[in-house]
């Protein structure tokens, strides 16, 4: 079983990338058609519950300690409510599917600006040019974008903050120390996700209003069951297996699935300068990757 799992590591690895990648259409959907605040809470709580109900038919052990489950509640803050949360609301305000997954395609690249303070990683040279290749790529679609379609400086930034947060959890993760059952820590960070954007979405968004149109249903379901539930099995499926390395060493795929998924499903253009841009993307992230 286990040569197998190794034979089939590398297809995996991209498959999962794909199903990453797919999330920005139904995530575009459902934040364009609901209020995305509240479509996240929905997402966030169903897929804890499904998951939660996974580890403890399983038998998976949850933290013990106080100060463990306050960590993860606050990975699921900056991994969840914070990242998607920002990158959903995003997507309300006018960013494509396609520029979306290429501003996310930057989380390697923030993680290695920041490793060498935080994580005592150094910061080679070929890491710098990766980090300015990679940077460069976004702002270059970015204002190529400006003014012809909705894809504008401040939802770019937006996103980006969202990536950031992403990047903080990351950052949590590598320094927690104790149990790490990972079935348990993304329940807990689900529905502390869920849970903590229940009044932020109040705030910021009244009382929940959702138009149950097929595209909302489907993109729902396909968030829950394939997304937060199926690609985090695939995930915890290839860490076990050794091959979380591959993940790391496809994610430069993610803009083109991403593009190609906005092209295909939403219509969105696909030009030249996209080309480019994440081709110096692409090789930003090569350049980080192989430091």
């Amino acid at each position: 079983m286990a040569h197998v799992a190794t034979r089939f590591a590398a297809p995996l690895a991209v498959f999962y990338i794909v199903l990453w990648a797919s999330a920005y259409v139904p995530s575009k959907v459902g934040a364009t058609a609901a209020p995305p605040l509240w479509f996240l809470v929905a997402r966030f709580l169903a897929a804890g519950l499904v998951m939660g109900a996974i580890a403890v038919g399983l038998g998976r052990p949850f933290p013990v300690r106080r100060s463990d489950w306050l960590i993860f509640a606050a990975l699921g803050v900056l991994a969840n409510a914070a990242y998607l949360g920002l990158t959903y609301s995003a997507f309300n305000l006018g960013l494509s599917a396609g520029v979306g997954s290429i501003v996310a395609s930057t989380n390697p690249l923030v993680l290695a600006l920041v490793a060498p303070w935080l994580l005592k990683e150094p910061l080679t040279w070929r890491k710098g040019l990766g980090l300015l290749l990679g940077f460069a790529g976004v702002v270059f679609v970015t204002l190529a974008r400006s003014g012809l379609t909705t894809d504008r400086p401040p939802e770019v930034a937006l996103s980006f903050l969202g990536v950031c947060s992403n990047a903080a959890s990351t950052i949590l993760f590598k320094r927690a120390r104790g149990p790490m059952d990972l079935l348990a820590i993304n329940t807990i960070q689900l529905v502390t996700a869920g849970l903590v954007l229940i009044p932020v979405a109040w705030l910021l968004e009244g009382d929940p209003a959702f138009r149950l149109t097929a595209a909302v249903v489907a993109s729902f379901v396909y968030l829950v069951a394939v997304l937060s539930v199926g690609a985090s099995l695939l995930w915890f499926a290839l860490l076990s297996h050794g091959a979380a390395s591959r993940v790391s060493a496809f994610y430069f795929l993610t803009p083109i699935f991403g593009l190609a998924f906005g092209a295909l499903f939403l219509g969105e253009t696909v030009g030249p300068s996209d080309a480019l841009g994440l081709v110096a993307v692409a090789l930003g992230i090569i350049l980080v990757q192989r430091s």
